[in-house]
């Protein structure tokens, strides 16, 4: 057998289909991915001991009024439902959910969606799923901005002095740190990833192991200047 032959790929293999419902398209590049993925892990690690809420990213939310899969069906880049079981899933079906929609939706811009992010879904998020706030941020050029549903209508976020927004579903703020959109507490602190709160526990265990030491030479010391004065710091 030639080695043409041998690099031929087999014919007989036969893959299996898939098992994603959600339609979604591929993500604009990989900053919209890590975006994504740093507001999942984020948000999943500092309501670790809740099981009151589901978040996603890029899944399909389907919300037909005839309960059909095939029409209405919009795929925020992430999202959290309040109230909800926190269980995997493979789409958002509202017919199936008690009729539950997001909480909170945000939106990555891209040159390719940023007509439609602003425009059309935020008309299909206020007036369809009526979610309370709608926030997109642009992992390019760092656009930001948010809205909350006042009187049926989204009215914009006032920025703090910091330019962070306020999320009370979420009872977090959305800011943007060093090029990534972020959470921050009401005492502003930043809300770590896990492998900043790992990198946190490292460092607090090192000074409280510095800490030890020096209390140990600090004793090591005081006993020796008792020795001095011939007073055995044994017997204190």
């Amino acid at each position: 057998m030639s080695v043409a032959q041998d690099l031929e790929p087999a014919k007989d293999i036969i893959f299996p289909p898939g098992d994603i419902e959600s339609d979604e398209p591929p993500l604009e590049s990989d900053l919209h991915l890590h975006q994504i993925i740093l507001l999942l892990k984020c948000l999943e690690l500092w309501w670790q001991d809740r099981n009151d809420f589901y978040t996603a990213g890029n899944l399909t939310i389907y919300y037909s009024q005839r309960q059909l899969k095939s029409e209405e069906f919009r795929g925020p880049d992430f999202f959290v439902v309040l109230g909800s079981e926190r269980k995997p899933r493979k789409s958002w079906v509202v017919w199936q959910e008690n009729g539950q929609y997001p909480n909170i939706i945000v939106e990555l811009l891209s040159s390719s969606t940023k007509a439609t992010d602003k425009d059309l879904k935020k008309q299909i998020y206020q007036n369809i799923f009526r979610t309370p706030e709608y926030f997109w941020f642009d992992p390019y050029n760092l656009e930001f901005a948010g809205f909350h549903l006042v009187d049926g209508n989204y009215q914009p976020i006032e920025p703090n002095p910091q330019g962070w927004l306020w999320s009370q579903q979420l009872s977090l703020y959305l800011g943007v740190q060093n090029n990534q959109l972020r959470y921050f507490t009401q005492e502003a602190q930043l809300v770590p990833t896990p492998e900043e709160l790992a990198q946190q526990e490292t460092q607090r265990a090192e000074r409280e192991k510095q800490r030890a030491e020096q209390e140990a030479q600090r004793a090591e010391r005081l006993a020796a200047k008792l020795r001095e004065l011939n007073i055995d710091p044994d017997s204190l």
